[in-house]
C-alpha cells in the first residue's frame, strides 16, 4: 500500500513551547556593560562576561511562528509571559563561550508587555561564566535549533516491515517502516542533531515495561507519544491523543535524564505518521512551513529539497494543550496506567 503526499495546504499549527529567561536573569557580570540586564545585541560589547542569576528559572514562551511578516513570531496561548497574539520581535543574537569552550547562541527577543527576554539555543548552565565573543544585531524570522530538530535518541529501535527492530542510526532512506495508520511506509529523510543534555534539552526516558516497551525509550521532551484513551474524549475531543513526553514525567517510571550529550534523530515520511519505537507508538517529524522555519538551515534546506512544496497535516490524534493535560492528569484510565 502506498500513501501519496498530501496536497500543499495551510494547516493550523500549534504554538511551540520554548524555555526563555527574563532579561534580569542574564545580566552582564563584568565588562563595559557590567550590571546591565541582557543588553540589546546592538549595544552589547564583545569581551563582556554573563552569568545566569542565582535561582534563575526558565519560563515557557508559547511561540507561534505561523506569523505575518510584521513580526518574528507571536505569543501563543498558555505562555508564562506576554499576551496571546502579541508580537515577538527578534533583536538579534549573542554568541557566548562557556569555560569549556562550548558555544551557546542566545536569541534576544522583545515583547511589548515583558521587555527583553533570552532564548538560549543550547542550555545555559548555572554558575558558569560566559564570554560574549560575537553579536549579530539583525532581526528576521526566528529559527530554533532546539529539540524540534530531533525526536528519538541514538540506539532507539524502530519496527520495520520485515520484522526487524533496527537502531535508528542504522536506518537507511527507503527502509520500509511500520506505521499505525498507513501500513508500511518508506523512510524519506533522516536528520540528527547533537546537544548538551541539560535543561529543556534533557531527554525523557520511559523505563522498560511502562508502555509495553522491552527496553528504555528515550525521546526529546517535546516529542509526542500516541495514546488511545476513551476516558479523555470528553475533554480532548478525541480518544486518540498525542502527548508530549515531558507531560508524562513522574520521576519514577518516566524520567528526565540530564547530563553529558544527547543525539536526537528525526524521521520523515510522506505524511506525518505514528511509528513504533521500542514498541511504543510515537510521531514522526511533521514537515510544514512553520516547522521548517524553526529548523537550522543545515536541516531545513535538505528537507525543502526532499519535499518541495509539501505541507503535511498534523496526525488526527488530539495534540493536547497544557490546560487539558492538567484536567486529565488525575483522571482514572488516562495517564495513570500507560501500559494499556
Amino acid at each position: 500500500m502506498t500513501h501519496a503526499p498530501p496536497a500543499p495546504s495551510a494547516p493550523s499549527v500549534a504554538a511551540h513551547p520554548v524555555a526563555v529567561f527574563a532579561a534580569a536573569d542574564l545580566p552582564v557580570l563584568t565588562g563595559a556593560n557590567a550590571g546591565d540586564a541582557l543588553p540589546d545585541p546592538a549595544e552589547s560589547i564583545c569581551g563582556d562576561y554573563y552569568r545566569l542569576g542565582e535561582g534563575a528559572k526558565p519560563l515557557t514562551l508559547m511561540l507561534d511562528l505561523s506569523h505575518d511578516h510584521a513580526a518574528a513570531g507571536r505569543v501563543g496561548a498558555g505562555s508564562d509571559l506576554g499576551r496571546a497574539g502579541e508580537a515577538v520581535q527578534l533583536l538579534g543574537t549573542l554568541s557566548l563561550m562557556a569555560p569549556d569552550g562550548d558555544l551557546v547562541e542566545v536569541l534576544v527577543l522583545d515583547l511589548a508587555s515583558a521587555g527583553r527576554i533570552a532564548l538560549p539555543l543550547s542550555p545555559l548552565m548555572p554558575r558558569h561564566v560566559y564570554t560574549l565573543i560575537a553579536t549579530d544585531p539583525s532581526g528576521g524570522p526566528i529559527k530554533l535549533a532546539d529539540t524540534v530538530a530531533g525526536a528519538l535518541c541514538h540506539g532507539t529501535r524502530i519496527a520495520l516491515a520485515d520484522g526487524r527492530q533496527l537502531p535508528i542510526e542504522e536506518l537507511q532512506i527507503g527502509d520500509l517502516v511500520i506505521t499505525r495508520d498507513h501500513a508500511v511506509q518508506p523512510l524519506r529523510w533522516k536528520g540528527n542533531v547533537r546537544l548538551r543534555a541539560e535543561g529543556s534539552f534533557a531527554p525523557v526516558t520511559v523505563m522498560p515495561g511502562v508502555m509495553g516497551n522491552p527496553a528504555p525509550l528515550s525521546v526529546s521532551p517535546y516529542h509526542r507519544l500516541f495514546l488511545y484513551r476513551r476516558a479523555a474524549k470528553s475533554d480532548a475531543g478525541a480518544a486518540e491523543l498525542l502527548v508530549q513526553a515531558r507531560h508524562l514525567v513522574d520521576n519514577t517510571r518516566i524520567l528526565r535524564r540530564a547530563g553529558g550529550f544527547v543525539e536526537y534523530f528525526s524521521l520523515v515520511f510522506d505524511a506525518h505518521e505514528v511509528i513504533y519505537a521500542e514498541g511504543v507508538p510515537c510521531e514522526s517529524l511533521l514537515v510544514c512551513p512553520a516547522v521548517l522555519t524553526r529548523l537550522p538551515d543545515d536541516l531545513a534546506a535538505p528537507l525543502r529539497d526532499a519535499f518541495p512544496g509539501l505541507s503535511q497535516r498534523l496526525h488526527t490524534g488530539a495534540d493536547l494543550r497544557p490546560e487539558i493535560i492538567s484536567r486529565l492528569r488525575d483522571r482514572p484510565g488516562v495517564f495513570n496506567d500507560l501500559n494499556s
